[in-house]
Formats: structure tokens, C-alpha cells, sequence
């Protein structure tokens, strides 16, 4: 079986660049013709279209096949000629090859219009279409948009949303307005590009798993993060309650520092359930826990207190909060009056407590992972006397020397003693 691999061009920019006339047979001509086309244009999308033909060429002739490789050219005077020209060439290749099947190679919309020309001689098993990635023609868009509508998760993340939004648009400048229809639905297109651009579905996905596998495995940080929920519910309620009792709040300021003062406790201690959970669960598994998960509870706790500290301080500052004031306190003979606390004072003891807590986070956190990751590498130091050809420490004041050489003479004697030597 013969098949044809031939490379159509119409307008001839073969002949033009190269000064040969087509058609040009078999596989060393054609290879040669790749190099004499680079040369006279680079940019050429024909040297491609050589390259594509010798491709599919060497891919047959791995199957067993036999191959004639050829490069048919057109005419440049007119369009008419220049079929005709192809016509011919291609008649006077099936008079001196007679191929069974043929596997046509283009690189435009113009060079396809040849096709019929050559199916009209020979049965065509194969069109291939040649789309440069860097090319700037117009031409090749045409293929592009072929491609595209071929692959179908691209039209389902592209055209349905266009669809969809051709669909509503209508609907709801009819019913609300144009101006309303058109930003809803640039909300609408918003969301979704964030959507895709952050890969929240991913994120999604990937915490329904984790969620899965959590309650497979019975964790405890899956209550924890239940209740962890729950509380921060309730502070998202408490802050917009909290909001709402303001007269005539003027800005977006003062609401956001009510809802912050408000909230703060119910969403620290959220955060702190949650980590708790989660240090639990590190506690209860056989690795060691790591250093994060001990020092983030205090780390949550500290953030707490300078978020509640912060906005404690500028609502004081508006009067919308009272000051604290220490009641009097009696010890026996030690008594203490009442006094008041200002704005900074508060400011500055919630800033030094959240300090300490963080402080001694760390230093929790820098205590049990350390003894932790000491013992690991501890079970992991090899026991053999094998280096990594480092020098080796010498023994310190004689003492192991002498009992390495006590060693090795208590060695030779049990060798002597064991008998006669035989050869090794």
C-alpha cells in the first residue's frame, strides 16, 4: 500500500522564496526544500507545513508503509491557473507513484480549497491542518475556533456563561431596567471570574474530602470546627447587633470598629476551639506534634486581645463606651479606693498582655517540639561506624583510645585461641 503525503501550497510562496518549481518529490528533496524555505523567511507558516509533511511521512513509514512525499505548488498570475497548475501535478504524480490513499497537509484557508482538487484523484484519508502558535494571520483564527468549540470543558466554562447572559439580559431590562439588568449580570460575571481565578472549586473539593475523611477516621477536630461555627455565628450576630444600636453612625468607620469590639471575643474563641481541635488531633496520632500547632492558640488568643484592645480604645474615645473603673478593694489592714482606667492605660495593658501571651506561646511551643525533634533525630542516628568521610572525633583524654586498644588485644588473644589460620 502507497499513500501520498503531500504538502499543498497555492499561491506558491515555495516557488517565489526558493526559485525551484514544483512539484518536488521524495524525502530528501523535501527536507533540503525545509532549509532553503527557513533560510529565505523565517517567519514563513510554510516551513511548518514542510516540517508537518516530513513528520507524518516518518510516523507512516514506522507503521511499514510506503511513502512518496511530495510539495505541490500552484500558480501566482490567478487563482484559476494556479488550480489548474495543482491539477496537473497532481495527475502527473499519480501516473508516476500511483498511490493507493493520500494525506494532505495545509496551513490556510486558502491552501484548503485545494482539497477537492486532489480527492478528485485519489481518495484522501487524512486533512492536516498546520496552526502556528506565534502566527499573526487571520487566517489561522478560523482553525483556532475550530479547536476551541472542539474541546468541550472550554465551551462549557466559556459559552454557557455568554449564553446565559444573552438569555437574562433581556429578561431583566424588561422587567427592572437596563442599567439594573447590566449590573447584575456584571456581578454575576464578576463572581464567577473570581471564582475560577482564585479555584475556589478546588478549594471546595478539596475540604469536602478533607471533611470526609475526618469523619471516617472519627477526629476530634470535626467537633471542634462544628462548634468553631457555631461561634463564630454568633459573633458575626453580636457585631451586627452591636452595629445596629448605633444612632446615626456617620461613615463606615465607627460600624466597623463596633462590630470588631463586639465580635472579637466570639471569633477568638472560635479560632481557639477550632485550633484546639486540631492540636487534639496531633496530640492523639503517633507523629510529634509541630511547633504551629502549639504556639497557634496563644497566637490566637494574643490577636484577640489587641483587636479588642484597639477597638475598645477609639470607642472610647467617641463616648460610645464607658471607661472601666476598679471597685474598691479591702485585705484586711491593705485597702484600695476606686480609681478609673483610661482609654490608653486599657489600650496599652491589652497590647502587654497579648505580648506575654505571645511570648510564652513560643516558649511553650520552642519546649515540646524541641525535646521532640531531639528525640527523632536521636532514634535516627545511625549506630554504625560508617561516616560520610568526615573526620571522626577524637576520643577525649585517652580513655576510649585505651579501650579500643584493650579491645583489639582481647580480639588478637581469641584469635589465637580459636585455633589454626586458614587461608582467606
Amino acid at each position: 500500500m502507497t499513500t501520498l503525503v503531500v504538502c499543498l501550497d497555492r499561491t506558491d510562496d515555495v516557488g517565489r522564496k526558493t526559485g525551484l518549481r514544483s512539484p518536488v518529490v521524495g524525502w530528501e528533496a523535501v527536507r533540503a526544500l525545509v532549509t532553503d524555505v527557513g533560510l529565505a523567511d523565517p517567519e514563513d507558516s510554510g516551513v511548518n507545513s514542510l516540517l508537518e509533511t516530513l513528520r507524518v511521512a516518518q510516523s507512516l513509514r514506522d507503521e511499514n508503509e510506503d511513502v512518496v512525499v511530495a510539495v505541490v505548488s500552484g500558480d501566482r498570475e490567478s487563482m484559476v491557473s494556479a488550480d489548474r497548475s495543482v491539477a496537473r501535478q497532481v495527475d502527473d504524480l499519480m501516473a508516476a507513484h500511483d498511490p493507493d490513499s493520500a494525506v494532505v497537509v495545509i496551513d490556510s484557508a486558502e491552501d484548503e480549497r485545494l482539497v477537492p482538487i486532489v480527492e478528485s484523484r485519489v481518495q484522501v484519508d487524512s486533512v492536516d491542518r498546520v496552526v502556528v502558535r506565534q502566527a499573526r494571520d487571520i487566517e489561522s483564527t478560523y482553525y483556532l475556533l475550530k479547536q476551541f468549540l472542539a474541546d468541550e470543558e472550554l465551551r462549557q466554562t466559556v459559552l454557557v456563561p455568554i449564553g446565559l447572559t444573552l438569555l437574562v439580559f433581556p429578561m431583566l431590562a424588561w422587567f427592572v431596567g437596563p442599567a439594573e439588568g447590566a449590573a447584575a449580570i456584571t456581578t454575576v460575571i464578576g463572581l464567577f471570574l473570581l471564582y475560577k481565578g482564585f479555584s475556589v472549586d478546588e478549594v471546595v473539593t478539596g475540604l469536602a474530602l478533607q471533611i470526609r475523611e475526618s469523619l471516617y477516621s472519627g477526629q476530634v477536630s470535626v467537633v471542634t470546627y462544628a462548634v468553631a461555627a457555631g461561634l463564630t455565628l454568633v459573633g458575626v450576630f453580636v457585631g451586627v447587633l452591636g452595629v445596629s444600636n448605633l444612632e446615626e453612625p456617620s461613615g463606615i468607620v465607627l460600624p466597623a470598629v463596633q462590630f470588631a469590639f463586639d465580635s472579637a471575643p466570639w471569633l477568638a474563641a472560635a479560632a481557639l476551639t477550632a485550633s484546639a481541635g486540631r492540636l487534639l488531633d496531633e496530640a492523639i496520632g503517633e507523629e510529634p506534634i509541630g511547633s504551629s500547632y502549639l504556639n497557634l492558640p496563644f497566637i490566637v488568643v494574643a490577636v484577640g486581645l489587641v483587636v479588642r484592645g484597639f477597638s475598645a480604645y477609639f470607642l472610647e474615645q467617641q463616648a460610645l463606651i464607658e471607661s472601666v473603673q476598679v471597685p474598691a478593694i479591702e485585705l484586711g489592714v491593705l485597702s484600695i479606693d476606686t480609681f478609673g482606667i483610661t482609654a490608653g492605660e486599657r489600650l496599652a495593658l491589652y497590647v502587654v498582655s497579648a505580648i506575654v501571651v505571645s511570648l510564652v506561646g513560643a516558649k511553650v511551643a520552642a519546649t515540646f517540639s524541641g525535646d521532640t525533634d531531639r528525640t527523632v533525630l536521636e532514634d535516627v542516628t545511625p549506630e554504625s561506624g560508617l561516616t560520610d568521610g568526615g573526620p571522626r572525633s577524637q576520643p577525649a583524654d585517652g580513655q576510649d583510645a585505651s579501650r579500643d586498644e584493650s579491645d583489639t588485644d582481647s580480639g588478637r588473644g581469641n584469635e589465637e585461641d580459636s585455633g589454626p589460620d586458614y587461608p582467606r
